[in-house]
């Protein structure tokens, strides 16, 4: 029994999946995916790369998640999955590569500079 193990990152969310074949078992830290991301949208997130497969019900994942909220982690946790699949079966790239799930969506949250509010936010105007 062939164990893939691969990361996903999102925002500053970082997914560490063990994938293997079964019958598709989600368990997040220890929950499982309908306790851990009780929101539907994020389950559907999670499952897009089997959706686009049609593979659901054919692996089972392990994952640890760390930091960012939980879209991030939702989003991490589908990078890992569909680089766990192309590792299993390299004719899938082109597919998860179309629907965009391949990709590390690189934008982060930009940093607060000093006399600003925020990161370009500046405080309140006052004239008098």
């Amino acid at each position: 029994m062939e164990v893939i193990n691969t990361s996903g990152r999102r925002k500053t969310s970082v997914a560490r999946i063990y994938m293997t074949a079964g019958q598709g078992n989600i368990t997040i830290n220890g929950k499982d995916i309908k306790a851990y991301f009780p929101n539907e949208v994020l389950q559907t997130i999670v499952n897009q790369p089997f959706q686009t497969l049609e593979a659901i019900g054919k692996y089972d994942v392990v994952a640890n998640l760390k930091g960012g909220g939980v879209s991030g982690q939702a989003e991490a946790l589908r990078l890992a999955i569909s680089k766990a699949l192309v590792v299993e079966n390299a004719e899938t790239k082109s597919a998860l590569k179309k629907e965009g799930f391949i990709t590390r969506d690189p934008r982060m949250v930009e940093r607060k500079k000093f006399g600003k509010r925020k990161a370009r936010r500046s405080f309140q105007f006052s004239k008098r």
